[in-house]
């Protein structure tokens, strides 16, 4: 197989990163003209431009996680403008993914603290409760988290960066509701929190009863094709872990590659519904964790950063996002 390169591609379009990008600049384009319909339109206040709009939202927020590693302009002001955009979409600053996701969601515990939003943070015997109760618990523990760690000296930009995605975010959604408070809040901040709140349960899908102790087998995957296009490929979920510097249009390649060698099967899921069903709707019990790292012990070892390392690469590609 031809070796990928781990960095940016060589064709570099005039304005964005990765022609890839536009497939992202398309979905966020769609959510705001939903939400511009809704809000502008009467007849678009309607069940299914609310359903759509709340499943944008959703890609938003997988948008601000890609963006957070890697920027999707080639220009800083842009990609600081872009940040402003997706925070107003989730109504929550994006710039919090740098400590909250590359940071400590990355490494889980290697730092002695426990992840913000580690599955184990709700423990529900039926497990269908974990699901809807994790954003509760997960939410207020990641921005306590993120307040705790801007207070560290020298981290001034960060936070200046983190008001300015606030102030866009919450300042046009205020003024949104000045002349149309009911529709604003139905139509547009019902769409808003959905895409928040679903995003931070994805941690609990992809690794609940993993093992995070593991090189290769902390995270599930979701590998089907079409799932893939349209969440621009953040099934890959294992790779994105080892791999944090890959732009996320490789990452199917890479998991072929170095993930399916050594992770159990369980782990790879063809269908993210599939596994919703019958995870949490047809077996009400919260599954037992399996030995899923034995698969890695067979395989033939591949060379990889040690956390710390992978840690402080994260953040300096966040910094520079």
């Amino acid at each position: 197989m031809a070796e990928v390169s781990e960095a940016s591609p060589a064709r570099q379009p005039w304005l964005v990163s990765h022609p890839a990008e536009w497939r992202q600049i398309g979905i966020i384009a769609t959510y705001w003209g939903l939400l511009a319909s809704m809000y502008f339109v009467p007849v678009c206040r309607n069940v299914l431009f609310l359903g759509a709009a709340c499943y944008f939202s959703f890609l938003n927020a997988v948008v601000i996680h890609n963006h957070m590693h890697q920027g999707v302009f080639h220009s800083k002001t842009l990609n600081h403008l872009w940040r402003r955009v997706l925070s107003f979409g989730a109504l929550y600053p994006a710039t919090v993914n740098l400590p909250a996701h590359n940071i400590v969601h990355h490494h889980f515990d290697d730092d002695g603290q426990p992840d913000w939003a580690a599955p184990e943070n709700v423990d529900f015997r039926w497990n269908l409760l974990n699901l809807l109760h994790f954003p509760n618990v997960a939410g207020p523990n990641t921005f306590a988290g993120v307040q705790r760690w801007a207070a560290v000296g020298g981290r001034e930009e960060f936070k200046r960066q983190y008001l300015y995605d606030n102030a866009f975010a919450f300042g046009l959604t205020g003024l949104l509701m000045v002349f149309d408070f009911w529709t604003t809040l139905f139509f547009i901040v019902i769409p808003q929190l959905y895409g928040a709140r679903s995003i931070l349960r994805i941690n609990i899908i992809q690794h609940d009863r993993c093992d995070v102790t593991t090189e290769w087998n902390h995270s599930r995957n979701f590998v089907g094709r079409a799932f893939n296009w349209i969440m621009c490929n953040n099934g890959y979920h294992t790779i994105h872990h080892n791999r944090a510097a890959l732009h996320w249009s490789v990452l199917h390649t890479w998991h072929e590659r170095e993930v399916v060698p050594r992770i159990d099967p369980s782990l790879d899921e063809r269908s993210m519904v599939k596994y919703l069903v019958r995870t949490y709707l047809l077996h009400p019990r919260r599954p037992a964790t399996e030995d899923v790292a034995r698969a890695e012990q067979t395989a033939a070892p591949v060379e990889i950063a040690s956390r710390e390392a992978r840690r402080a690469e994260a953040a300096e590609a966040g910094a520079r996002a």
